[in-house]
């Protein structure tokens, strides 16, 4: 059996799983990157050297264009390798796992990238302005987004039937995990979704102009037009709406992380603690 081979029975078996189609493609990428480097070798000829040479190497270590990959990529191309060889090992095609010795780098999370309240305000100003179907679809969709702190992949699932406006809530069919979840809107969010809603009942709630669901990709590229239109060099993504909701709960809890933990429905505290970061903003105001 080769690596390819193994690779192609590992999909189906995350798939069979129900792991995402996002997380199979990741964990594909980054076999396929050992592969590539490698060679379609027999599974069973690989050891824990070929591997640690491998993760040396610049092929793992550098992204397409050449700058190095940051500490956090690294990690999770570790965590990709461990996990896929612990499945061939488990699954008894090989009878020892190469990637036993592996570890990953001790490092500290990237600080969650947020909008600031100033960027927000001028975000949701600019999408104001516009009148035409799109513009409007996705001043709802990032203000939605903003005030619950729901992913992008989530929001664009959303029916028109998950929405109760009498209980200000929101069903969310697709969460991360596969677990259905509902999220509380607050009396603006579910005011302003009211009035996008109108009289339908039914179908996607941020459709295309025929009714069809639109593409994270196609919502990606658009925020990246509004971002540049409302005048926001830094890099930011549709996920920091998620990371700016976050850390307005937390100033409004004046710092109750089991709060913030609940509105973002993470399993574990640790998840949260990114949050508790200090603002270089709010250190200015206490040190005068």
């Amino acid at each position: 059996m080769t690596v390819t081979e193994a690779l192609g029975l590992f999909l189906t078996q995350l798939e069979a799983d129900g792991r995402s189609i996002h997380t199979r493609g990741q964990y594909a990428r980054h076999v396929r990157l050992l592969i590539s480097w490698l060679g379609d070798e027999p599974i069973n000829s690989i050891n824990h050297e070929d591997l640690a040479q491998f993760l040396s190497e610049e092929g793992a270590t550098l992204r397409a264009d050449g700058r190095p990959k940051k500490a956090t990529s690294l990690n999770t191309l570790r965590s990709s390798l461990k996990v896929f060889f612990a499945y061939v090992h488990r699954a008894g095609y090989i009878t020892e796992d190469p990637s036993r010795l592996i570890r990953r780098a001790i490092c500290s999370p990237p600080p969650p990238r947020a909008l600031n309240e100033d960027e927000q305000q001028r975000l949701l100003c600019t999408l104001e302005k516009s009148k035409d179907f799109e513009g409007e679809r996705d001043h709802h969709l990032i203000r939605l987004m903003l005030g619950t702190g729901i992913r992008l992949s989530s929001a664009l699932a959303i029916q028109v039937e998950d929405v109760d406006l009498g209980a200000r809530e929101i069903e969310i069919r697709t969460a991360k995990g596969n677990a259905p979840d509902r999220v509380i809107m607050s009396r603006d969010v579910a005011e302003k979704i009211g009035s996008w809603i109108q009289d339908n009942s039914s179908g996607v709630l941020f459709p295309r102009r025929d009714g069809e669901s639109i593409t994270a990709r196609h919502a990606q590229r658009r925020f990246r037009q509004w971002i540049k239109l409302a005048g926001i060099t830094r890099k930011v993504s549709p996920h920091s709406c998620r990371h700016s909701f976050a850390m307005r709960v937390l100033e409004r809890s004046q710092g109750d992380l089991t709060l913030v933990q609940a509105a973002m429905k993470h399993k574990s505290i640790a998840s949260t603690m990114v949050y508790l970061r200090v603002n270089p903003d709010r250190l200015r105001k206490v040190i005068g």
